[in-house]
Formats: structure tokens, sequence, C-alpha cells
């Protein structure tokens, strides 16, 4: 992924490149359809940028990765 994208998502999130990379290992890891490591690496991007995620939302999120309904360009996402 190019640098310009991290530093996009860093300065909406607070987010660095090294905390993004060990995110993506963590679900590379354990996979993309595992509701646990999915729960967890959304906990984890909540606390660090100070965004509180409902239960609802953290459902709909997990339902759109699940169902592979997450857009396939990450860089028209920012």
């Amino acid at each position: 992924m190019k640098d310009e994208v991290f530093n996009k998502v860093e300065k909406k999130t607070n987010v660095d490149k090294a905390t993004i990379l060990e995110l993506a290992k963590q679900v590379s890891d354990n996979g993309l359809k595992d509701e646990k490591t999915l729960k967890s690496v959304i906990n984890k991007l909540s606390v660090m940028t100070g965004k509180n995620v409902s239960k609802e939302m953290e459902e709909k999120i997990i339902n759109t990765i699940l169902e592979d309904k997450v857009p396939k360009d990450v860089e028209k996402m920012f």
C-alpha cells in the first residue's frame, strides 16, 4: 500500500502505519472470517481513535466483513 494512503489514514485517525500493519497482521494470521479476531481489531481501533463503537455498529461492521461486502479498493475509501 502506498505511504500516501497511510498518511491520509493517520491524519484522520491518529493511527500510525506501524499500528495499521500490526493490526493487518493480526487479521491475516487469524483470518477475516473469525468473529473473535474482528471484535478484537474493532475494539483496538476504537480505543486508538477515541471513537465509541456501539454493539450495533460492531455487529454491522462484522457482518459487512463476513458477507464480503467491503470495498476492494482501500484507496477509494479515503
